[in-house]
Order: structure tokens, then sequence, then C-alpha cells
């Protein structure tokens, strides 16, 4: 039995509110800071690599210890960490593939999508072919380097934080790549902040280029949202049941079926387990396509008579979610 003083009660609390409050400072600082406020690294990754370098200072002043694993955090924070980085990456996928979809794609859209698709794959598989050379490359110089570390490229610079740590762990658990996690989490956020200033770079390239005047960042949250706050046919803000709770109990009751089903196929192919655990976003994905299928058959039946799902809460839970797992998944390097 746990007393409500106990620091296994108030642990993950505190780590929560750590990285909530990192976010916050790391906005202060990038606002503050001319150079910061100029580029595109986001917030999460600076607020995630404030509290690596903070963990990093501890360590060498405690001989070796780590921060997260204190009492403050209950003893477990660095493992809270990867569950934090590992459930966050699913949920705002969910969160932002919840969307109703009234009318089919044109021919014209559906072009558009196949041929991004095969740019990710081909970028990916580039990725991957360069990561990889590379590591063999080290591997014969090095000793006991572990050759295929590199195809975790594409996961940490194309997926981010959540599946380069997912595939990470699976290298250092099944494969013996010690620091596995770690080397992932690290790919990763060198690839936010490569993107940030190879972003900024092009953008200000083809912003002299075309001679395009920055409005700012402020006042414009209309046109950059394309979302409206409230539909007509929605139901209301502030009903019997909160509107925010009913977005979260869609996005949960998803993930909860994503349980279930990687639950199953773990026990039916134990041998993939941890491959089939490692993509709980796609899972997420595809019942959540599913469930907007069944509520989109539901309304034209007129079973259901109100629209449930707000796209706009939807795609503001996945960003929260999101940068939630951006700076678990740096602080946890």
């Amino acid at each position: 039995m746990n007393n409500f003083w106990d620091s296994d009660v108030w642990g993950l609390i505190t780590l929560i509110a750590v990285l909530l409050i990192s976010l916050l400072v790391g906005n202060m600082v990038k606002r503050t800071i001319p150079f910061l406020k100029r580029s595109l690294i986001p917030t999460s990754v600076l607020a995630g690599l404030i509290l690596l370098v903070i963990s990093m200072i501890y360590s060498a002043a405690t001989d070796g210890k780590n921060m997260f694993n204190t009492e403050l955090f209950g003893g477990y924070g660095a493992s809270a960490l990867e569950i934090i980085t590992y459930h966050c990456l699913a949920l705002g996928f969910i969160a932002t593939t919840f969307k109703p979809r009234t009318e089919a794609f044109s021919r014209k859209r559906n072009i558009e999508i196949f041929n991004t698709g095969v740019t990710t794959v081909a970028t990916y598989l580039i990725q991957g072919v360069l990561g990889i050379g590379i590591t063999i490359i080290a591997a014969l110089v090095m000793d006991d380097f572990f050759a295929a570390s590199g195809i975790l490229l594409p996961f940490g610079y194309g997926q981010g934080t959540g599946q380069a740590m997912n595939y990470g762990t699976i290298y250092e658990v099944e494969h013996g790549f010690e620091g596995g996690k770690s080397f992932g989490l690290t790919i990763a956020a060198l690839g936010f902040l490569s993107a940030s200033l190879g972003g900024v770079i092009h953008l200000n390239i083809i912003k002299k280029r075309k001679n395009i005047k920055d409005t700012g960042d402020e006042g414009c949250e209309s046109e950059l949202s394309g979302f409206e706050v409230q539909g007509a046919d929605e139901i209301p803000m502030n009903g019997s049941m909160d509107k925010m709770s009913v977005q979260l109990a869609f996005i949960f009751a998803a993930y909860a079926g994503v349980y279930a089903i990687m639950y199953v196929l773990g026990e039916l192919i134990p041998g993939l387990k941890s491959v089939v655990y490692g993509f709980n976003f796609l899972f997420g994905v595809l019942i959540t396509i599913a469930i907007c299928a069944v509520i989109r058959v539901l309304r034209q039946k007129n079973i259901i008579h109100r629209q449930y799902i707000n796209v706009f809460l939807m795609k503001r839970i996945g960003g929260f979610f999101f940068d939630l797992m951006v700076v678990a998944g740096i602080a946890a390097i």
C-alpha cells in the first residue's frame, strides 16, 4: 500500500511537470535569443536539450548517477521517460488521424498521395543505405562496433524520436547492441537539429529569391490551422460531457484496441513480438481509420446525428503528445 506522500506516488507527476516546465523554459529561451528565434528548431527539441545538459551536469557532479532515477522522480524516471516516448508516438498519430471525411479523394489527390509515398520510401531507402554503409566502414576500423546500427538513420531522421527509440531498443535487447536505445535517440535529436538548421538556410534563400515578406508568427493562427474550431453539426463545447473529454475518450479507446491487437499478434507470433509492439503507431493509424469509417457509416444511416470528432482539438492534442514525446525522448539519452 502506498502512502500519498511516498515518492512512488509523486514520481511520475513530478517527471511530467519537469518535462512541461522545460517546454515553457525552452519557449522563453527561443523567443529571447535572436538566433534561436530566427531558427526553425522546435521548442520541444530545445527543451529536451536543456534537460539533457542539466542531467549531464548532474551526472558529472555525482559520479555518474542518473538525475531521473533520484527519489524526486520516484527512482524510475529514466525508464518512465522511455515509456512516455513510446506511448506518445502512437497517441500523437491516433489523434492526428481522427478526421471525419465526407467526400472521396479526387484522382489528382490520389496521385499526390501516391507520389508522396514513393518519395518518402525512396528517402528512407537512401538514408538506410547511407547509414549502414557508414557504420559498416566504422566497424572495420573500430573494435566491438555494431555494424548494423546505421539502419537506425531513417528511423531517427525520417520518423523521429519514438521509432528511433523503439528500434534502438530492439537492437539492444535482441541483437546485443549495447546503448542502442540512446544511439537511436541521439540520431533523432541530430535529425531535428539538422532539419531545423538546414531548413532555416533553405527558407532564407527562398525568401530572398522570391522577395517574401515576413509576417511574423503572431496573429495568423486562423490561416495556419485551416480548421474550424466548432463545426455547425458538432456536439457543444461544454455539454454534459466536455468536448475535450470526448476527444480523449476516442483516442484512448483506439489505443486500447491497438494493445488488444498487438497482444494477440504477440501471442500468435512470439518471435516477432518486439517488431509488433514497435509498430504501435501504425496499428493506431489503422484502427483510427476503421473507427472513422464506422462513424461515417453510422452518420449516413442517421444512427448518429451529431459529429463527435473535432479536428481542431484532435490536432492540438496530437501536437501535445508529439511535443511531450520529443522532449522526453531527448531527455532520456
